[in-house]
């Protein structure tokens, strides 16, 4: 049986990677911060199934405890301040996490065990004002805001410990891949549960910035698989996971309101609070080469990735409804 440690095993992939180790009967532990409040609605199903352990991004000591405590073979960084918007308005705490954070775990298990596969969630953000497309792994980096920064800088800090130290670090540098599970300050998972919410009747309009950007959407589900699938090749690397095609975010909100029976049109405000200050106007990868040296391919259409969201939400808002706990929603910057 072989062991997996998975920072940010509370978020949306450390979710689906869980899942997918555990059916390939790892023991599988996930680092969590302390904190006051509970955020594991996305593990509850697999509460007898694997083990949470204490830890920080932010705090060295307890990086190096956690992997002493577990012995992984296999380390999947995935925590990160993640939310792009967040990122220009905390760029110190984004750069402490998602690119510092990345240097604490390389160190610990350097020090602990250099044979510990690792493996990095860098991200299609690092691209930003793109200098070709689609975008391939030699397409030169140009991030527009302090998130793809942060991620260019944990990106070729992996590959310099994989070439300084020998290290079998890869970074998987994966565009836009959703869910049910995502959290609802995405634009994506807002649209889903916008459209649940007006079609139940418990609000009326749905505010979005820039209809206009385009983004490789995949689901999450069939990333993490790519994800292990680094870490079980003999030789390290970086790779792009991506579907190849791209669709505006006008192109999802009219899928989104078609799945539950209205008109778009009807119900979204463009509204300036959501327009980004450096906007990413198109991403799309090129995943050759995960193809052809993972075996790695999508499963999931873009068409069946928004109707499985939506149907996710339109049944959570319902039995919100039936149940009397429905909450109401914050104004979120998408």
């Amino acid at each position: 049986m072989k062991t997996a440690l998975i920072t940010g095993i509370t978020g949306q992939d450390g979710s689906y990677l869980a899942d997918f180790l555990v059916e390939k009967n790892y023991k599988v532990y996930g680092l969590i911060r302390r904190s006051s409040t509970e955020n594991l609605w996305r593990l509850h199903h697999l509460h007898d199934k694997i083990e949470l352990i204490f830890g920080d991004l932010l705090d060295h000591h307890s990086l190096i405890t956690a992997i002493q405590e577990c012995e992984p073979d296999e380390v999947y960084n995935l925590a990160a301040q993640s939310f792009v918007p967040t990122s220009w308005n905390q760029p110190v705490l984004t750069g402490e996490f998602t690119a510092l954070g990345v240097t604490r775990v390389l160190e610990a298990i350097r020090v602990v065990n250099p044979e510990i596969r690792f493996y990095q969630a860098s991200s299609s953000e690092m691209f930003g004002k793109v200098l070709e497309i689609p975008q391939k792994e030699d397409t030169p980096f140009y991030p527009r805001s302090p998130y793809g920064v942060a991620k260019a800088f944990g990106h070729f800090l992996t590959v310099n410990y994989r070439e300084s130290y020998g290290m079998h670090a890869s970074s998987g540098i994966l565009f836009n891949h959703e869910s049910p599970r995502r959290g609802l300050e995405f634009v994506t998972r807002k649209i889903s549960n916008g459209v649940a919410r007006i079609k139940c009747g418990l609000q009326d309009k749905l505010h979005l910035g820039n209809l206009d950007a385009r983004r490789d959407w995949g689901f999450a589900g069939d990333y993490v698989r790519a994800q292990w699938m680094m870490l079980q090749r003999d030789q390290p690397d970086d790779y792009v996971i991506a579907t190849g095609e791209t669709h505006s975010v006008e192109e999802f909100v009219a899928r989104a309101f078609t799945r539950a029976g209205l008109n778009w049109q009807d119900h979204v405000v463009i509204d300036q609070a959501f327009i980004r200050p450096a906007e990413v106007d198109l991403l799309v990868g090129d995943p050759t080469k995960a193809e052809k040296e993972l075996g790695w391919k999508p499963e999931v259409t873009f068409e069946e990735l928004v109707d499985c969201m939506v149907d996710a939400d339109l049944e959570k808002v319902q039995h919100e409804i039936e149940t009397g706990e429905t909450q109401p929603q914050m104004k979120m910057r998408s």
